[in-house]
């Protein structure tokens, strides 16, 4: 592994960075009273006016308060002075104030910076988030927007299973072993894109997979990849507090199997799988937990626990997920497939489920601390 390379730390008043020129990796980026303190790999070719060094390196408090009714979040492998550059000029495009910024991740491989914005008009979400999409593609980073409130742990929070707390679909790899793999992969794949509808789907998946040994759910089961980081979130958010479902348009066997061996979940609700002298019958087990039976029981916990729904997350990937997605304080599609992308609240494209963390206000001192 490659050595570090220096560092300097250099005060200016934020709009100075705007105003910079050159390029250097930005380690590190605080903001407070309009003040930047900026943590940058050495580079001869930096210039910002106005600088002067110093010690402090802005990323070694703990995050300011959120007093702003929104904020950005840009998680970038590298985060330079032309992507900053390029952020500031969009905020102001935008009629977005900035306020205080704080470094939430200064790693080798990942550097995350949260931004706090005062809006000058009322912001219209949808159209304000997929222009931080599109500002992102060009980035080759994530920029997640969000209500300023919704930056703290949450006290509900349901996910989906298939390729999102698990790298697979779990349907075909059934399929697979039946005989029909690429058959039912087409299918679950144009689901998930949402251009089929799920119940339907569903069903046609099912009857293709009629015949399939009910000894084998075992060996499927161990070999399971779960997601990037989804261990890491789940312990993350057992420490806080917060209960956690797998609401899932898969199979309870094999969420039963997660909640038991793998990730310490407290609920599950996923369909039922029917067997007969051993083999599945194709048929479907009544009620399917489709798009919306996943929002009504997420919001039927959160009821049960007197929660208000900004005390609520969900996290998915698939088109079946949007409906939960939207329901409460955050609605995070991991890894999502185009359509979910661009309709849920907010997207986590390039960094595993334990990126979900910095939406929470959360630093990496305080992830660590968290973790057993």
């Amino acid at each position: 592994m490659c050595a570090e390379r220096p560092t300097e730390t250099l005060k200016l008043p934020l709009e100075g960075i705007l105003r910079s020129s050159g390029d250097a990796r930005v380690r590190a980026l605080g903001v407070r009273g309009g003040m930047a303190h900026i943590q940058l790999e050495q580079s001869g070719g930096v210039q910002l006016a106005n600088a002067t060094r110093t010690p402090e390196a802005g990323a070694n408090s703990m995050p300011a308060e959120v007093t702003a009714p929104w904020c950005a979040t840009l998680l970038g492998a590298e985060v330079n002075l032309h992507q900053l550059r390029r952020l500031l000029a969009f905020f102001a495009t935008q009629g977005w104030d900035t306020g205080d910024v704080d470094t939430l991740a200064q790693r080798p491989d990942r550097t995350v910076l949260r931004w706090q914005l005062q809006p000058r008009e009322p912001l219209q979400f949808a159209a304000a988030k997929h222009a931080c999409l599109h500002l992102a593609g060009e980035l080759n980073a994530d920029l997640v927007l969000q209500p300023g409130h919704s930056q703290r742990p949450p006290r509900l929070a349901g996910f989906d299973m298939d390729s999102t707390l698990i790298d697979a679909e779990v349907i075909d790899e059934l399929a697979k072993i039946t005989g029909v793999g690429a058959e039912v992969a087409a299918i679950t794949e144009a689901a998930m894109r949402g251009e089929l509808d799920f119940r339907q789907s569903f069903k046609k998946r099912m009857g293709l997979l009629r015949g399939f040994p009910e000894t084998e759910l075992a060996q499927i089961a161990r070999q399971l990849p779960l997601k990037s980081g989804a261990g890491e979130l789940l312990r993350a958010l057992k420490t806080l507090g917060c209960k956690t479902a797998i609401l899932s348009g898969g199979f309870s066997y094999f969420a039963n199997f997660l909640q038991a061996e793998r990730l310490p979940v407290d609920l599950v609700h996923a369909n039922q799988l029917q067997f007969a002298g051993g083999k599945l019958t194709g048929e479907v087990v009544e009620p399917i937990v489709d798009a919306m039976g996943k929002r009504a029981l997420l919001e039927g916990m959160a009821g049960e626990m007197g929660l208000e729904l900004d005390r609520v997350i969900a996290v998915g990937d698939g088109a079946n997920d949007i409906p939960m997605l939207s329901l409460g304080a955050l609605g995070i599609a991991i890894h999502p497939k185009p359509k979910v992308r661009l309709e849920a609240p907010q997207a986590i494209s390039r960094f595993g489920l334990d990126a979900a963390l910095y939406l929470f206000g959360l630093n990496d001192q305080q992830i660590r601390a968290l973790l057993p």
